[in-house]
């Protein structure tokens, strides 16, 4: 019997892609089935409880699922660019999976941002729309808040999965149809390895780590506009738009690049940091306050230490009690802003990532 054929790059990346599509899927099939027995009159309330709480888990779920399966992917790839070999790829720094659930894109917690469906139900009901309505508009919010932030936790863990190979010095974007004018203009361009990933909601745009300077059989933007059927390129470019580039005008010019995109931010602000993690019982909160990057617990007492939040809550006799979460006084900063302080030192990006608990 024939011994089957090695897969190849292309054929890996599009096994990622499927398999990322896969997870989003499924977890958006079980939000579908939990937003079935919600009501519009009680949205908000539900949210809170427990259907909130099995959103919230899918979701996690979800992202948890994608960045496990992220450090194979890249040493698979390498592989088979003629790099080390999957077994040699296990000594590299091991990506820590748990370290990438629980954010939304832009560094908050998850928790807050699947809640604002909800929101977005009672302003329709205030708007006048049937209930019907109201709700069909929140389910839509949710799979898009869902599935984003799924998406993005599989390029963040891709990425620091790349800093984490010493032969992998770039990415190159690929786009694949249907996709946004602002998505295929940037289609088939090349990266250094810890560059920022532009994307919008919903973008599903994916990332193929390169162990040599060429990638081959990339489709560019040009190529993917040709793809697409009048009517389609209309929809994508509007229709002077379209009539511009089949006239020969340049396609980057036809579409600015960066409007509507953003890199992930919180508040505006240039630093990417969170305050999820950084309590005493996280891997993160752990090596921010000894300064430890091998430990993954934090003293009991001294180290760096502050209140990262506190609220009361009510005991089980009656009384009324102060929980207190200590965590570290520095904060935790995101994948994204890591590689963007340390400028292309590998070396650094590899000892944050550590420091930060991406990786161990």
């Amino acid at each position: 019997m024939a011994t089957p054929p090695e897969p190849t790059p292309p054929e890996l990346g599009q096994a990622r892609y499927r398999q990322v599509e896969e997870i989003i899927r499924a977890v958006v099939e079980q939000i579908q089935a939990i937003w079935a027995t919600l009501s519009a009159q009680s949205i908000e309330d539900e949210l809170l409880e427990e259907a909130g709480a099995a959103i919230a888990d899918a979701a996690l779920a979800g992202q948890l699922g994608v960045a496990e399966a992220a450090q194979a992917y890249i040493a698979a790839q390498m592989a088979a660019q003629g790099g080390m070999t999957l077994v040699q790829a296990q000594l590299l720094p091991r990506l820590v999976p748990s370290a990438f659930p629980g954010f939304a894109p832009g560094g908050g917690p998850l928790e807050s941002l699947l809640y604002l469906p909800a929101i977005g139900v009672r302003r329709r009901l205030a708007a006048g729309l049937p209930p019907e309505e109201a709700m069909i508009g929140g389910l839509v919010d949710m799979t898009m808040y869902a599935s984003t932030a799924i998406a993005d936790t599989a390029r963040q863990s891709d990425q620091v999965a790349m800093t984490a190979h010493p032969q992998c010095v770039a990415y190159v974007r690929v786009v694949r149809l249907p996709a946004c004018s602002r998505c295929i203009i940037l289609a088939g361009q090349m990266y250094r390895h810890s560059e920022g990933f532009l994307r919008h909601p919903r973008c599903d745009c994916q990332t193929l780590p390169l162990r040599e300077e060429e990638w081959p059989d990339v489709p560019g933007p040009r190529d993917l506009f040709d793809q697409l059927d009048k009517e389609q390129q209309q929809r994508v470019f509007t229709v002077a738009g379209a009539r511009a580039i089949r006239q020969g005008g340049d396609i980057g010019q036809v579409v600015n690049a960066r409007r509507g995109m953003s890199t992930a931010t919180i508040g505006g602000r240039d630093v990417q940091v969170t305050n999820e993690g950084i309590s005493r019982r996280g891997i993160a909160g752990a090596r921010l306050i000894t300064g430890d990057p091998t430990r993954l617990t934090a003293p009991r007492t001294g180290g760096d230490v502050r209140v990262v939040s506190e609220w009361t809550r009510r005991t089980s006799t009656g009384r009324t009690q102060l929980v207190r979460l200590r965590g570290a006084r520095a904060p935790r900063l995101m994948p994204d802003e890591i590689f963007r302080v340390a400028d292309g030192d590998r070396d650094e990006e590899l000892r944050l990532l550590r420091r930060h608990g991406y990786v161990v």
